[in-house]
């Protein structure tokens, strides 16, 4: 995974290669305004003709300093670029002082927009700009965006330009990605040393554009050394994890995977998680659940199917099989906390989904009881039900959620939505791994109950818990950008996406 880091464990990066290794402040800066210079020479290639000036919009602390190392570097390669200082000028100290100092010196031009007739002057050559550079905030922001910085916020937006963000978009949370209000939508963000998880994590990565780290010079054994709490999930990673075919492989070797579900009225949640359990490798699968008026299940015919009436059936037909998802479709009431407590007794690895997961409401130490490995896949609502808050909440700090769902429960939980999360509670570190794949395709309903079935199968064929939450999440998600390519974004099923599981498993077996 790649690391990705708070403010503050950035900060710490910073000190500790400004004390440790000797690297002044003002070096790193420079570094740094250097990196986002060739980010906007590189947007203004090929473009023929008068181009506007480039507008660097600077705060009033060291994004501002990155802000003005990028103005007198593009005015030195010879692009027209003009500074706007968003604060008084015997505001601005320390290393961007000495930087907006040394622009300055060398001819720069810079104008005052730290009040309302200063905006009013210049607001025109900032929405007509070429380019704009946002080095107005950066990764201190901690409450919502007011007055002239807001004002400025919105001027930046409102350009028809390229937008390029110094290290975070302005009014993004670095630590969470929520959008405190108004905040820059960049095209391009060059970010320093490390990826934010506002930069990576829902809402902030969809105002982020294009993400680029620049290396500044911090020590990559530092950022080895640091106890980072969180990572971007990457593609090697995953086919590190995928089982692969071998020549005297059979059904029993791949596992017999078990989906718990379908109710009566809601039969297609159960169908669609055993297809994506087909998809995903499960040698063998069977759908139990209440049975139809006929006394039977119906399912399509590589699906086996069995009638569970009751806890004591399931717990009989749980016995030797390699695991289960529970909860698509599930029988509400008693008689599904019923069964959800068999499971947790039953000691088969686990994955709870849905109406299994609205089971556990208020009584999330019962998972942490559990007999066998248990993989929780709630979405927005369900983890909101789980620890007793509102969805809202849970959307404002979605690693903090996670972490807390993983901590209580002593499970690996899966928060889903915009770049999902697996938080794994069973080391006592909650360590949060962001997935980068899956987009709109997923919106569309029994995409989850596809992501349960293909992480009960994944565990079937011998994954970690953990292992096989990340891995079955990033293949979901990379399925459904497949299926979007075929059907678009909004025209593609559930179906199409459980469909698309096995190629994308197959591509990564293939890969070197």
């Amino acid at each position: 995974m790649r690391p990705v880091v708070t403010a503050d464990e950035m900060r710490a990066l910073d000190r500790a290669t400004i004390d440790e290794i000797g690297l002044p402040g003002a070096v790193l800066m420079e570094t740094a305004g250097r990196a986002v210079a060739d980010a906007v020479v590189e947007a203004l290639a090929g473009r023929t003709g008068p181009v506007a000036p480039v507008a660097v919009v600077c705060g009033p602390g060291n994004n501002g300093g990155d802000g003005y190392v990028v103005a007198r570097v593009l005015r030195e390669r010879g692009v027209a670029a003009v500074a706007y200082l968003a604060t008084p000028r015997s505001a601005v100290r320390g290393d961007a002082a000495l930087h907006l100092g040394a622009l300055e010196h060398s001819g720069g031009e810079v104008h005052d927009v730290s009040d309302a007739e200063g905006i009013a002057e210049h607001a025109a050559a900032i929405t007509g700009a070429a380019v704009v550079v946002d080095a107005l905030l950066g990764v201190g922001l901690a409450r919502p965006l007011e007055g002239l910085f807001a004002q400025l916020v919105d001027l930046m937006n409102a350009s028809p330009g390229i937008r390029v963000a110094v290290d975070i978009p302005s009014g993004v949370d670095a630590d969470t990605g929520r959008a405190w209000g108004g905040c820059v939508d960049a095209h391009i963000t060059v970010t320093m040393a490390a990826l934010k998880i506002g930069l990576v994590s829902a809402p902030g990565f969809a105002r982020a554009g294009d993400v680029r780290v620049a290396e500044i010079g911090i020590p990559a054994r530092l950022m080895e050394a640091s106890d980072l709490g969180a990572g971007l999930v990457e593609e090697a990673d995953m086919r590190a994890l995928v089982p692969r075919p071998g020549p005297l492989d059979h059904k029993g070797r791949r596992g017999h995977t078990v989906i718990v579900g379908g109710s009566p009225g809601k039969r297609g949640a159960a169908r669609l998680a055993a297809h994506a359990a087909l998809r995903a490798g499960a040698g063998l699968v069977t759908l139990a659940g209440a049975p139809a008026p006929g006394g039977e299940l119906v399912a399509p015919d590589p699906i086996m199917t069995e009638v569970v009436e009751g806890a004591a059936a399931l717990t009989a037909l749980l016995a030797g099989k390699a695991a289960l998802a529970i909860g698509p479709g599930l029988v509400r009431g008693d008689a599904g906390a019923a069964l959800v407590a068999a499971v947790l007794a039953a000691g088969v690895p686990a994955v709870i989904d849905a109406d299994g997961l609205n089971q556990l409401a208020g009584h999330l130490e019962r998972v942490a009881g559990a007999a066998g490995p248990v993989v929780l896949t709630p979405h927005p609502g369900e983890a909101a039900r789980l620890l007793g808050v509102t969805a809202a909440e849970i959307e404002a700090d979605r690693l903090a959620a996670a972490r807390t769902l993983a901590a209580r429960s002593r499970a690996v939980v899966v928060l889903k939505g915009a770049r999902t999360i697996v938080c794994d509670g069973t080391l006592g570190d909650e360590l949060c791994a962001i997935n980068p794949t899956g987009g709109p395709a997923l919106a569309t309903g029994g995409t989850g109950d596809v992501l349960a079935g293909t992480v009960a199968a994944l565990l079937g064929q011998g994954l970690a818990a953990a292992d096989a939450a990340r891995l079955g999440v990033w293949v979901h998600g990379a399925a459904g950008d497949r299926a979007a390519r075929r059907w678009g974004g909004r025209g593609a099923t559930a179906s199409d996406v459980a469909d698309e599981i096995a190629p994308v498993l197959a591509d990564l077996a293939r890969a070197p």
